[in-house]
């Protein structure tokens, strides 16, 4: 992986690049900026501050990948990791598997993102009904599901803001 020199620019968030890059460089720095924006410690104060970092991860993935911010009680997150890989247009889920993720990093909530190749971000019945069956999973053992973000070219859809959790 290449990295890039940057230099903190003069405003508050801006940054000098002190070569010349490609577009796959600026992707690949874009990248990086979200994951670090997604690293532990940092707080998430509403869920759709992460809707940006998280659609400039997954939206080129030519294949379906499920995700999951572990937040602990004051919405810290604890982890971003990608759970689950699957084809052009399905990611099998294993709620035990999320469950057990979640224990072994003594979260209290989390958000679930995952793409869709197709660049359409709409979710499906399918998707709806793991979310319905992770929080009922998570449930059990008092973690909160606060949202499932579905990730597209076209954008984010939150289900939580759709009233679907």
């Amino acid at each position: 992986m290449r990295y890039h020199k940057l230099k903190s620019g003069e405003l508050p968030g801006t940054y000098i690049v002190e070569e010349l890059v490609t577009e796959a460089d600026i992707l690949l720095m874009a990248q990086q900026l979200s994951r670090k924006r997604l690293a532990k410690g940092r707080k998430i104060e509403r869920p759709e501050i992460a809707f940006e970092y998280l659609q400039t991860l997954l939206q080129s993935y030519e294949h379906e990948v499920f995700a999951a911010i572990f937040l602990d009680n004051q919405h810290r997150i604890l982890g971003f990791e990608e759970l689950f890989k699957g084809t052009i247009d399905a990611a099998s889920v294993y709620p035990r598997e999320v469950v057990k993720r979640a224990l072994q990093l003594n979260a209290a909530a989390l958000i679930f993102v995952h793409n869709h190749p197709s660049g359409d971000p709409e979710p499906s019945k399918a998707d709806i009904a793991i979310t319905l069956r992770l929080r009922e999973a998570l449930n059990t053992v008092d973690i909160r599901t606060l949202d499932h973000v579905v990730v597209g070219l076209e954008g984010c859809v939150s289900l939580a803001g759709r009233g679907e959790i």
